[in-house]
């Protein structure tokens, strides 16, 4: 036994011969089973409460309250049902995480054979202690971290840690444990698998302690604030901040006018209601839903609505290579001679050796006998040289009419050093120092354009019983084979548009840098720089923050180190979709303010994700990217229209207080309008987007709607103390005629200028949608109509003369043409005006 495993087993508390049922029990107290932990149903109802608590659902519980208090029983029920709505969605994505990570857990291996009290058994896994020994054999899922104690020819597939299609040999250790992760030689990890061979293996960390643990413990942690929340927490604030203090204000102001106390709380919770857009959530959701329908037209998969907005924002797109820019399969690119020319000989070769191979069956034997059947027509085996990671070659021998051939393929420098002639297909000439060096560049060229590369050879043996690695020599160098995983069909034109339309790509792979440089030259994403994660390793979160800004290629990174990337770039500010399909991108995906997997990923890729993508098209999700621009496009409309509208009357309420006997609205008006003007507002989802906005990603723009707010709202009072003084000064109206007035004046107003706000450009140049117009032209006749209706003396109002609708449309028309001066000096840094 080696210093170096006699020390790990010495830390371990146990011995090569594994452990007794008691120092089992005594490991598993110490560290707990062999599982992932699960959060508890107080756990998930804690995060339940602490997402809802968010200012804008604080708000509309108000508002709901309020509306009951002012016997709106209807109001208080829509609100409520909102809020129970948002609350529900909530639940449901907290509940996602658990789901993925328990879907991550069930291929792990159920049971493993384990050495306890000095004999093999079959356990259960979370029964596996640290310090116990394992045996491993060809079809097993490793169930731990653990150091290898033996082995015959032992090779393992970590595409599910590393993303590397071929399998990684695994050998004892001479010397001190290498800790370098999956790719360690002499450790294996769980969730990865057994291709070949056998071997023993000694438990050095379980459960949330192994390196899947870490995938599965990010995996289950809450994702960080996307960019959609991020802007509904701050239009939150900025509304609750608006209403605490014009609500507060209006209230005091009529006590200290002396007014009935409780006729003037009731007149500012109806305000508190007024001001509060509770008509947001179903805006959002119908809207959100309307691109969700559509994107699934283009066989793109919404699983949360907020990833649509999400995705519309996004300005950096990471994505690993391995089957999302390729096709994730090694295919055949060319078969060469000795110095570079076709050569059908190579590959005729290369088949010969793969169809009669016996070990590893690689990816790049399954490309090589693809579409090549009938080579061994005649040939007899008769032996093998397996493959060793050491030759880095196999070898077989055939014979055909009486005589031997010895066909070898493997590392070309390893090849090549064996060969003391080459035939170009001219017959066989002396390896000379000059042709070797040419075929060297010929492979070296190969290998720098990202291809992986097998030298092919021959060679006539003599008869023997048994051949072996000795019998590889003096051989005749037949050519090259390259293989590509090529890139997906038009991935370099979806690349361009994704560009164009203001999404850089970045890439991130745990592949080579060779062969990364050489794929991302191929879809148009050639790096300045490629950076490795040897060098992400040294940098600090700033730091990487800094260099993944300006690099477009990350090679040979780990998940975490994606992980770590995402991170960085969404710290710097940035909207980061991540798109990927296997295990070690489940983190990346979780991390990402939008999740993207694709057709064909594993389940806990899908799981992690919030788009899945039916087709392996990047032009179908750069249609999702421009889908969800235009709902947040009208999103916005309902932000801009609603924050103007209502601060403008609530302005115009305050005003009003200081020298208007009687309350300029009744509670109950104030309700009212504020729900027909709603309901004008309903349809929003179905009207068109300026063709400019959709051009570049769209964030939520506080300030913006804080402006316009700020500006609209105080024009749109502006005009309604011009109505308070002609209804009060030139009409003469009494109480119940200015209260009519003023509401359909406020309603026309308020609702028709969303023909002006809806676009960025002239109202003409843009038009809205029918069922947008119909609405909102039906909600103003309904205003105007309804102090005629049997209803209207039940609701404060009196019908209005005619002389009081010319004075309307005056109103209307010069306040629509003001509205549009603002309107355009302020958008120009929304969207170019030329839209």
């Amino acid at each position: 036994m080696s210093e170096a495993l006699a020390a790990l087993l010495e830390q371990l508390g146990t011995s090569d011969r594994g452990l007794s049922s008691a120092e089992a029990e005594a490991s598993l107290a110490r560290t707990g089973p062999n599982e992932f932990a699960r959060k508890s149903w107080l756990e998930n109802a804690f995060e339940l409460v602490r997402s809802a608590a968010n200012p804008l659902v604080l708000i509309l519980l108000t508002a709901a309250g309020a509306a009951a208090v002012l016997g709106e029983v209807a109001d208080a029920l829509i609100i409520g049902a909102i809020v129970l709505l948002s609350a529900g969605l909530n639940l449901w994505q907290t509940t996602h995480s658990d789901r993925a990570v328990r879907a991550l857990q069930q291929p792990i291996a159920p049971t493993a054979t384990v050495r306890r009290d000095g004999a093999w058994v079959e356990l259960p896994r979370r029964q596996i202690a640290v310090g116990d020994v394992i045996r491993l054999s060809a079809g097993d899922l490793v169930p731990a971290d653990a150091r290898v104690l033996s082995s015959a020819d032992l090779h393992l597939q970590q595409a599910a840690l590393t993303g590397e299609s071929l399998p990684a040999e695994k050998l004892p250790s001479k010397g001190p444990p290498d800790l370098s992760g999956p790719e360690s030689p002499d450790l294996v990890f769980l969730g990865t698998s057994v291709v070949s061979g056998v071997g023993t293996a000694k438990v050095f960390a379980t459960g949330g302690a192994t390196e899947f643990g870490d995938v599965v413990q990010r995996l289950a942690a809450r994702p960080d604030e996307t960019e959609f929340e991020r802007g509904a927490r701050r239009f939150g604030l900025l509304i609750l901040r608006t209403v605490l203090f014009l609500v507060l204000f209006i209230l005091a102001l009529n006590v200290a006018l002396g007014r009935n106390p409780m006729e003037s709380l009731l007149f500012s919770l109806a305000l508190a209601v007024g001001l509060t857009p509770e008509f947001l959530p179903v805006i959002t959701t119908v809207t959100l839903g309307q691109g969700a329908i559509q994107m699934a037209r283009e066989k793109v998969i919404v699983k949360h609505l907020s990833a649509i907005q999400n995705l519309g924002s996004i300005d950096l797109l990471c994505s690993d290579k391995t089957g999302t820019l390729t096709a994730g399969t090694m295919s055949l690119d060319a078969s060469l001679g000795p110095f570079g020319g076709a050569s059908q000989r190579a590959l005729f070769l290369a088949r010969l050796n793969s169809a009669f191979e016996t070990g590893i069956k690689s990816p790049l034997d399954a490309a090589i006998l693809d579409g090549g059947p009938g080579a061994t027509d005649g040939y007899r085996k008769v032996d093998e040289i397996p493959f060793d990671f050491e030759r880095r070659r196999l070898s077989i021998v055939v014979e055909k009419d009486g005589e031997l051939s010895l066909v070898t393929k493997g590392a070309p420098e390893g090849v090549l050093s064996l060969c003391t002639r080459y035939d170009d297909g001219n017959g066989a000439r002396p390896l000379d120092a000059e042709a070797r060096r040419r075929a060297e560049q010929t492979f070296r060229e190969a290998s720098e354009r990202g291809f992986r590369v097998l030298g092919i050879a021959w060679a006539r043996p003599a008869a023997a019983e048994r051949f072996s690695s000795a019998d590889e020599k003096e051989l005749t160098l037949a050519g090259f084979l390259t293989f590509a995983d090529h890139p997906l069909e038009d991935v370099d034109a979806s690349i361009a548009k994704l560009r164009a339309d203001g999404v850089e790509v970045k890439i991130l792979t745990g592949d080579n840098e060779l062969v990364t440089r050489h794929v991302c030259g191929r879809v148009g994403v050639a790096p300045d720089r490629l950076v490795l994660g040897s060098e992400i390793e040294r940098l600090d979160e700033p730091a990487l923050g800094v260099v993944a800004e300006q690099t477009t290629v990350f090679a040979r990174v780990s998940p975490a180190q994606k992980h770590r990337i995402i991170r960085a770039l969404k710290a710097r500010g940035h909207v980061v979709g991540y798109i990927g399909d296997g295990i070690n991108d489940a983190p990346s995906l979780h991390a990402a303010d939008v999740g993207i997997s694709v057709a064909g990923a594993v389940d806990v890729a899908r799981e992690a994700a919030d788009i899945v993508l039916l087709e392996r098209r990047l032009d179908v999700l750069h249609a999702g990217i421009l889908a969800g621009r235009r709902s947040f496009g009208n999103v916005l409309k309902y932000l801009l229209m609603g924050t103007s509208s209502n601060f403008g009357n609530m302005l115009s309420m305050a005003g009003a207080a200081l020298f208007l006997p009687f309350l300029p609205m009744l509670p109950t008006q104030i309700l009212l309008n504020n729900f027909l003007y709603d309901m004008a507002q309903v349809t929003i989802p179905s009207d068109n987007v300026d063709p400019a906005y959709v051009r570049r990603p769209q964030r939520w723009d506080i300030r913006l709607v804080r402006d316009f707010m700020l500006v609209l709202g105080p024009v749109s009072s502006l005009y309604d103390f011009l109505t308070f003084f002609v209804l009060l000064r030139l009409f003469g109206y009494g109480e119940k005629l200015f209260h009519t007035g003023w509401f359909v004046e406020s309603l026309a107003t308020q609702t028709l200028v969303l023909f002006v706000i809806r676009t960025a450009g002239r109202p003409w140049s843009n038009r809205p949608s029918a069922p947008l117009a119909a609405t909102v032209l039906a909600v103003v006749a309904f205003g105007a109509l309804l102090p005629y209706l049997p209803l209207a003396d039940w609701l404060g109002f009196a019908p209005l003369p005619a002389s009081y609708f010319a004075f309307l449309v005056a109103v209307v028309g010069t306040y629509l043409a003001l509205t549009e001066a603002v309107k355009r000096a302020m958008m120009r840094r929304l969207v170019p005006l030329d839209a």
